[in-house]
């Protein structure tokens, strides 16, 4: 829901009617996963998707009928191979949609939910579609039974998410709880023009862009517009200083061994998603050697991705940060970072490192 949030609060300033469109579950293989969200508003108009394309043209005029009998509903779409016209799955998998009316009274849970500052449990009556958030603040929106509090704060302590039943008898409720997490963290080493492109891929990929950068004349916010915060010290004193979690990624991009090796001294020996370095062949024999003189060792030095970035013949600092994006995608969701026409892998797998699950 949070890629939706631009278009939502716009829509609640509005006083816009809508209905909100949600994957409750997915069996096989499916485009998108659960948690994954579309918004229909009173005029038709349609932001987001749930199937990458396959039953989008199904899911609107669904929304459109919540809109109008403000009744939410719960349907599957499948796979329908007898009518070359059904509305169904092409890649064989199945979705559980379930849609609602946000009213007026749920606005402030969405809105909550929408705040990517913290992280936050939204809970979803698969019923009513009644709807809350729960965050360091407390719970916003529907008052929900403790035990599904209860439920939902654990499922956020551990990042997970899902369709769960909670009680029994005429208290059964089945409730749809996803979670978010604030974003992960992209700090960049090195205010160049590929730190310039990587920001904009950063942020495109969804992470939160720091770039950090020791030279006075080159720390100027205005230079890299999609860094979140340009910072103005040594990269190793930073990294030692500021908070990283598994899904931080550091990317290196100075290639001069006086900033390069205090640096990745540092970062390899932080627990990060990913440490990259850019740099010649040569740069990088030279970098590996002054790195295992510093102390690294060879288990360190494993996580070390140098050179930067994946193969893709690219020239311009815009396509060099594309093959840098690509590489911490494989290296974060386990891909092969082979054409997809070279593989027979699954094309949806499992995601293995899931930034908000659910």
């Amino acid at each position: 829901m949070r890629e939706l949030g631009t278009q939502l609060l716009r829509w609640h300033a509005a006083d816009t009617v809508y209905a909100l469109a949600t994957v409750v579950g997915v069996r096989g293989s499916a485009p998108l996963p659960a948690g994954t969200s579309m918004a229909v508003d009173e005029s038709g108009a349609v932001w987001g998707s749930v199937s990458g394309g396959c039953v989008e043209g199904a899911v609107y005029d669904l929304c459109r009928e919540v809109i109008a009998s403000g009744a939410p509903v719960r349907r599957r779409f499948g796979f329908s191979d007898s009518d070359a016209f059904a509305v169904g799955l092409t890649c064989g998998g199945e979705l559980d949609v379930f849609v609602h009316r946000i009213t007026a009274a749920e606005r402030a849970a969405v809105e909550a939910a929408l705040d990517s500052r913290a992280a936050v449990a939204v809970v979803r009556d698969l019923e009513s579609g009644a709807i809350a958030t729960l965050g360091p603040e407390g719970v916003v929106g529907e008052d929900f039974d403790p035990a599904i509090v209860r439920l939902a704060r654990a499922m956020l302590d551990i990042g997970a998410g899902g369709v769960r039943v909670v009680g029994c008898a005429d208290r059964e409720r089945t409730v749809l709880v996803t979670c978010f997490a604030a974003p992960p963290r992209m700090i960049i080493c090195g205010a160049t023009d590929f730190a310039v492109a990587l920001a904009r891929v950063g942020r495109l990929l969804g992470y939160r862009v720091t770039v950090c950068e020791a030279r006075p004349a080159f720390a100027d916010p205005a230079r890299i517009p999609d860094a979140q915060e340009v910072v103005r010290q040594w990269p190793d004193r930073y990294l030692r200083s500021t908070p990283v979690d598994a899904r931080t990624v550091i990317c290196v991009l100075t290639h001069d061994p006086k900033f390069d090796i205090p640096v990745l001294v540092a970062a390899l020996r932080l627990p990060v998603a990913y440490v990259g370095a850019m740099g010649s062949r040569r740069a990088d024999r030279d970098r590996r050697r002054r790195l295992r003189e510093a102390g690294i060792t060879e288990d360190e030095m494993r996580c070390l991705r140098s050179p930067i970035g994946l193969e893709l013949g690219g020239q311009t600092p815009e396509e060099t940060a594309v093959a840098i994006g690509a590489e911490i995608v494989a290296v974060r969701r386990g891909g092969s970072a082979l054409a997809l026409s070279a593989t027979d892998r699954p094309i949806h797998p499992v995601a293995t490192d899931r930034r908000a699950a659910g």
